[in-house]
């Protein structure tokens, strides 16, 4: 199925999923691209940094880090779940070019995205690790440990963690919906992504279970708790350092 102008076929899966395409309404929110480029310290109006900093107030974060792990595996999960989605339904994926997709910093959760353009891609394994991991995550990251001491496997796991989530949502609402074929290609997609080299050793997949092998920080904030797939079995106590690889 070819994709249609409106990623139609992606509004039932609702939340993470949902792409707004046509630039017009957003042509004053920055691109994901000029978020990643301004990662030097002291850049006013970056809407990375204010990203961070409203994650940060809302959570009542107690250290900068941990806002800025949510706040990537947000924006990880809102990419994964476009892109498997669009991969799993359509056989295609929109291509997601940091340049064609508009952020808005200072709107709620889930990150609210829109794409300038449908340009259509092969909804293949490569590709998405082409589209999601080299073309936004790997510069996320970047942009995010110039300014946060986030270790660089906390970051894989967050990667490969939002992958794993979106795949097990887009895979129960398949089988609610009799789209059985569409559950079978979401988790196949999963599986093979996250034997990419940059996700390998993040985590071990069973069925559509996920158990990663760091922490994203999420405990540390008040009353955070654990995430369903972290590492420990309890919250640390006596260290304020999670294990990041």
């Amino acid at each position: 199925m070819n994709l249609d102008p409106d990623l139609a076929a992606l509004r039932p899966l609702g939340g993470y999923f949902v792409l707004r395409t046509g630039g017009a309404a957003a042509g004053t929110l920055p691109t994901l691209a000029q978020a990643y480029a301004a990662a030097a310290p002291d850049v006013y109006g970056n809407p990375l940094i204010f990203r961070v900093g409203k994650v940060a107030t809302a959570l009542r974060a107690p250290e900068s880090r941990v806002a800025a792990s949510v706040a990537h595996l947000g924006l990880a999960a809102r990419l994964w779940s476009v892109a498997l989605g669009c991969a799993a339904l359509y056989g295609r994926v929109p291509d997601l070019d940091a340049r064609l997709l508009r952020w808005d910093a200072d709107a709620g959760a889930p990150d609210d995205l829109w794409l300038s353009d449908v340009r259509p891609l092969p909804g293949d394994a490569p590709t998405l690790a082409d589209v999601v991991l080299r073309g936004h995550l790997g510069p996320l990251s970047a942009a995010l440990r110039a300014h946060h001491r986030l270790a660089p496997g906390l970051l894989r796991g967050n990667a490969a963690s939002a992958l794993a989530g979106a795949a097990r949502e887009l895979d129960r609402w398949a089988r609610r919906h009799g789209r059985t074929d569409t559950a079978v290609r979401a988790r196949s997609l999963a599986a093979e992504l996250l034997a990419h080299p940059l996700l390998t050793g993040s985590g071990t997949l069973t069925g559509t279970a996920f158990r990663r092998r760091s922490c994203c920080l999420y405990y540390r904030v008040p009353g955070g708790g654990l995430c369903g797939d972290c590492c420990f079995t309890r919250p640390p106590r006596s260290s304020p350092h999670a294990p990041s690889e």
